[in-house]
């Protein structure tokens, strides 16, 4: 691939990620994506086959940081209690998705395709969403001393991973939690309160 070639390509994906992420998939054109890069309108066709493949090299990039989260949230645990992994586990979490630095466009793009599926949705689900709840659940099965496919320990993943999610859409948060900054420190209040909350929760179903 020629210099022109590359940089090319590299300016339609840094257009069609931020479109496909304000817009979704289907309410963004080629000609759209072609027009913010300063490409002709071949360029999609000539370097990912159609518009598709041109999201699914998007979608890519933004699962390559949704595994490096799990990945960075199971190394910090990685030598404590499930307990103590599931507290890791939701303090990196936050901190890589609300945190300085985060990258608001994978949120953005990921809420546009679980509201408007395309063809590649299960890709997201097998790479990315189906590993970090196996791992949830391992953790959770074995405080609760239960198997990993009992519903008990599926609704209990699920509860914890929906109030990480919760935070993450800022002009929420902001109304509810005014005071909240998003800092480091801020974070890992927040991280403790939902562990102890996930926890408390967790472990009153040991008796139930």
């Amino acid at each position: 691939m020629s210099l022109k070639d590359s940089e090319t390509r590299i300016r339609v994906l840094k257009a069609a990620s931020r479109l496909f992420a304000a817009n979704g998939f289907e309410k963004v054109t080629v000609r759209e994506i072609c027009r913010a890069a300063d490409a002709n309108v071949a360029a999609v066709n000539y370097h990912f086959g159609d518009k598709l493949g041109l999201y699914r090299e998007v979608l890519g990039k933004a699962m390559e940081t949704m595994r490096a989260t799990t990945e960075a949230a199971r190394l910090a645990g990685a030598d404590g209690t499930s307990e103590q992994k599931l507290r890791a586990y939701i303090r990196v979490f936050l901190q890589r998705v609300i945190g300085q630095g985060h990258d608001t466009w994978i949120h953005q793009l990921m809420a546009h395709e679980i509201a408007d599926p395309t063809p590649a949705l299960d890709l997201v689900i097998d790479q990315v969403i189906r590993p970090r709840m196996a791992y949830l659940s391992d953790l959770v099965a074995d405080i609760l001393r239960m198997s990993a496919d009992d519903e008990r320990v599926l609704r209990c993943v699920l509860s914890v991973q929906s109030q990480c999610h919760a935070v993450m859409t800022s002009a929420v948060s902001r109304r509810f939690m005014p005071d909240f900054n998003g800092d480091s420190s801020a974070i890992d209040r927040l991280a403790l309160h939902i562990a102890e909350f996930s926890l408390g929760g967790i472990r009153s179903l040991k008796t139930a």
